[in-house]
């Protein structure tokens, strides 16, 4: 394996899900230093039962009550042997679930190759997929935005656009009206599963501002905790740019465009700007249509229809009809 290639250690695995899962050392610290490079964990039945031909060994090793068993069926010097077999692998570590005991000499064997061996009290498929999906966010692709990341009425806004376009004051003004900040000017985002953007912060950072002219603001302690959040899905894309005469933009359907970001395709919206447009409130429309569309709304599609309804009318009635919109206007005293 390749240093530079990404991983993490058996330490850093264990002292993340000790508390999570009750992790229990069984050979102390031992193997604390081997790496782990796969996102997968494996489950040694085969390789257990002699054939290690397509032995995964690079993964977290899960044991169960299917490997417990068959092992206890074995007599202590066939136990021994196939163990051995086993671990002459460079396995980074062992988990055995459902609190099953394991035989003393086995760790030792485990020990002398220094891997790690531990232990929980929950089942197998449960264990199965907290430490995969421990694994799958540690592994998850990454990139960082320089940008603004708030989330509006439960949508993930991402504002992107080059530097000092506006992006932390628009943010700052959606805190201001209610709305939360994810992470201003460097925004992580992992792609989680297969379609799904996590935003967050620098640690470093965290939900501190800075506002050209005016310096650093820290939105926490200024706005409270309900004015910021750690992570947040990324639902759209608003790039904001000055505006171009010559250039075209959406005008009705909205979320035709898109932008991929790690393979996965965000709608976006380009948003021109210009002096005394109010950035903030269309940035809260925007979410609010994407909400009508999540729930099975689209205005563009409505409109559409209702075009198209009306169109069919007038070419069923004559040239001499009145062309009001309405057919009469009732008294309004207010």
């Amino acid at each position: 394996m390749e240093e530079n290639k990404k991983h993490i250690t058996v330490e850093f695995l264990y002292t993340k899900n000790k508390d999570r899962i009750k992790l229990k050392l069984l050979n102390g610290e031992v193997g604390f230093g081997n790496l782990i490079y796969d996102k997968n964990v494996h489950r040694p039945g085969l390789a257990l039962a002699g054939y290690v031909e397509l032995f995964t060994y690079d993964r977290v090793q899960i044991v169960g009550n299917t490997e417990i068993k068959y092992l206890n069926s074995l007599s202590k010097p066939e136990r021994i042997k196939i163990f051995k077999k086993v671990v002459e692998f460079p396995i980074p570590c062992i988990i055995i679930t459902n609190d099953n005991e394991i035989d003393n000499d086995l760790i030792s064997i485990a020990s002398e190759k220094k891997i790690a061996v531990f232990q929980a009290p929950i089942e197998t498929t449960k264990l199965t997929y907290f430490i995969g999906d421990f694994l799958d966010d540690q592994f998850a692709p990454q990139i960082i935005y320089h940008g603004s990341f708030v989330d509006v009425y439960g949508i993930g806004l991402l504002l992107i656009g080059k530097s000092g376009i506006g992006k932390s004051e628009i943010a700052l003004d959606l805190i201001e009206r209610g709305h939360r900040l994810v992470a201003d000017d460097v925004v992580t985002i992992i792609r989680k599963g297969e379609g799904i953007l996590m935003g967050t912060g620098n640690d470093l950072v965290k939900h501190i501002m800075e506002i050209r002219g005016l310096g650093l603001v820290d939105v926490r302690n200024m706005f409270g905790v309900r004015a910021v959040r750690f992570q947040k899905r990324v639902e759209i894309v608003v790039e904001l740019e000055e505006r171009d005469p010559t250039a075209e933009y959406e005008r009705i359907d909205f979320g035709s465009l898109t932008k991929n970001i790690l393979e996965v395709e965000i709608p976006k919206v380009k948003l021109p700007i210009f002096p005394g447009k109010n950035v903030t409130v269309i940035c809260e429309v925007i979410a609010l249509n994407y909400l009508l569309k999540h729930y099975g709304y689209d205005v563009s599609h409505e409109f559409s229809l209702r075009l198209e309804n009306r169109i069919s009318e007038k070419s069923k009635t004559k040239k001499d009809d009145s062309l009001r919109a309405i057919d009469y206007f009732e008294h309004d005293f207010e």
